[in-house]
C-alpha cells in the first residue's frame, strides 16, 4: 500500500510520540496496542494494525527493565512492524509475519536505546554544570533536547522504512518462500504464547485464577459485544477490589496491603 505525504508525516509524528513516551510514560504511546492502532488509524489499516498491536502487547507485558538489564524496545518493534504490515498490503494475512519480525526489531532497537542513554549521560553532566551556574533556561533547553533525542530514536528508523517505499517492502515479502512465511507465522504465534505464559506465571494465584477462567469462558460467547465484555471485566475488577479490601495478604497473614496480587508483585 502506497502512502501519501500526509499519511507519512502522521506516521512519523506517531513514531516520535512513541519514542518520547518510552521515557515519559504518561500517555503510553509506546505501548504496542496504542502505537500500532494509531499507525493503522492514520494509514487506513485500523483492523490489521489493531490485531498486530494486541498480539504484540501480550509479548511486551513480559518485558521489563530490571536493574542494568534493558528490555527489548517495544516502541520500535511496534512502529516498525506496523509500518511494514501497512506497506506490505497483506492486511490480516500479514499480521503473523509482522509479529515474527517485531521481535528481532525490538532486540535491534536495544542498540539505539543504549546509544540514546549514553548520550543522555553526557547531557546530565551538561545540566549539572547549568545547575551550578543557576541557569534555569539551559536546564529546560537540555531537558527538551534529551526528550527530542528519544523521539528521534524511533522517528528516524520509521522515516527510513517509509523512504524505502511500499514496492520494495511488498517485493521482499512476496519473494519470501512459503516455508519461511509459514515458519514466521508459527514462530509469531509461539512468541505470543510465551509472552502470555509469562504474564500468567506472574499472576498465578488462587485469588486470580477464578477471574482468569471466567474471562476465557465469557470470551467464547459470541453474542457478547466488546462493550459487554468490557462492562463485565470492569464489574469483576470492582468485585476483586472489594474482596481484596475485606481480606488480608496472599499468604494469609496480616502484613499485606489487602491486595493479594499487589503483595506478590511487591515481593519482587
Amino acid at each position: 500500500m502506497a502512502l501519501n505525504a500526509i499519511q507519512m508525516i502522521l506516521v512519523v509524528i506517531v513514531s516520535f510520540l512513541a519514542g518520547v513516551e518510552g521515557i515519559l510514560d504518561q500517555f503510553h504511546f509506546h505501548q504496542p496496542v496504542i502505537a500500532c492502532t494509531l499507525i493503522g488509524l492514520v494509514t487506513g489499516n485500523l483492523v490489521p494494525c489493531l490485531i498486530l498491536g494486541g498480539s504484540l502487547q501480550m509479548i511486551a507485558l513480559g518485558w521489563a527493565n530490571v536493574g542494568a538489564a534493558v528490555a527489548p524496545d517495544a516502541a520500535l518493534a511496534s512502529v516498525a512492524s506496523a509500518i511494514i504490515l501497512v506497506l506490505g498490503g497483506q492486511g490480516k494475512a500479514g499480521v503473523s509475519s509482522a509479529i515474527a519480525l517485531a521481535v528481532p526489531l525490538a532486540v535491534a532497537g536495544l542498540l539505539l536505546t543504549i546509544i540514546a542513554r549514553t548520550l543522555a549521560t553526557l547531557i546530565v553532566h551538561i545540566m549539572d554544570k547549568a545547575a551550578k551556574e543557576g541557569s534555569f533556561a539551559k536546564l529546560e533547553l537540555w531537558h527538551y533536547i534529551a526528550i527530542v533525542m528519544q523521539g528521534l530514536r524511533i522517528a528516524i528508523p520509521a522515516a527510513l522504512i517509509l523512504a524505502i517505499g511500499a514496492g520494495p517492502v511488498r517485493g521482499l515479502l512476496s519473494t519470501m518462500p512459503a516455508w519461511l512465511t509459514d515458519g514466521l507465522s508459527i514462530g509469531g504465534g509461539m512468541v505470543v504464547a510465551v509472552g502470555y505464559a509469562m504474564v500468567i506465571n506472574m499472576m498465578a494465584t488462587k485469588e486470580v485464577w477464578p477471574f482468569f477462567a471466567l474471562g476465557f469462558v465469557l470470551a467464547t460467547v459470541q453474542d457478547l459485544t466488546l462493550i459487554a465484555l468490557g462492562t463485565i471485566g470492569i464489574s469483576l475488577a470492582l468485585i476483586y477490589l472489594t474482596l481484596s479490601k475485606m481480606g488480608g495478604s496472599s499468604n494469609g497473614g496480616n502484613s499485606g496491603t489487602g491486595d493479594p496480587l499487589g503483595d506478590i508483585i511487591d515481593k519482587y
